[in-house]
């Protein structure tokens, strides 16, 4: 499987241009994606030029060696393909809810189960302790509520 990983505010703590302090657990579950698991990483990052060779650099260090930085494959030359990704899941603090935890983003790909428009049903199916809820969440569920009494 492909799977394209963001760098700041999902392997890092958002501190950019600098590099910010790990986010726990993202090194350890890509590092077994990779090793034990076999999957494809793609650094998927707004980065360029030295900021990006400082994120791949640090990855590396961490032992985490990417199959392609923010292209499909590694031969891909700009303008070759689509400027977007052709990857099987994407990891990124900007989905929609958040960043899920990442052990419960390593157990749901391990399980086949990578459809995160249910997070809370696969939390409490799997005695997972649950995050506090973004803003945008607590909006929608309070709207709901909403027009139910209207």
């Amino acid at each position: 499987m492909i799977i394209a990983v963001d760098f700041d505010g999902t392997i890092v703590e958002h501190a950019y241009p600098k590099i910010g302090k790990p986010i726990p657990f993202a090194i350890d579950v890509l590092r077994k994606l990779q090793n034990e698991e076999h999957h494809l990483l793609v650094l998927w990052t707004v980065r360029e030029g030295r900021l990006l060779d400082e994120a791949v650099n640090y990855c590396s260090k961490n032992g985490i060696t990417f199959y392609a930085v923010n292209k499909n494959y590694p031969e891909e030359e700009p303008g070759d393909t689509s400027r977007k990704l052709t990857a099987d899941i994407f990891i990124d603090d900007k989905n929609i809810g958040g960043l899920p935890d990442w052990g419960i983003i390593y157990k749901a790909i391990l399980s086949g189960n990578n459809d995160f428009r249910n997070i809370d049903d696969y939390i409490s199916d799997n005695n997972m302790p649950k995050k506090k809820k973004n803003l945008f969440i607590r909006i929608g569920e309070a709207w709901e509520t909403a027009q139910k009494y209207k």
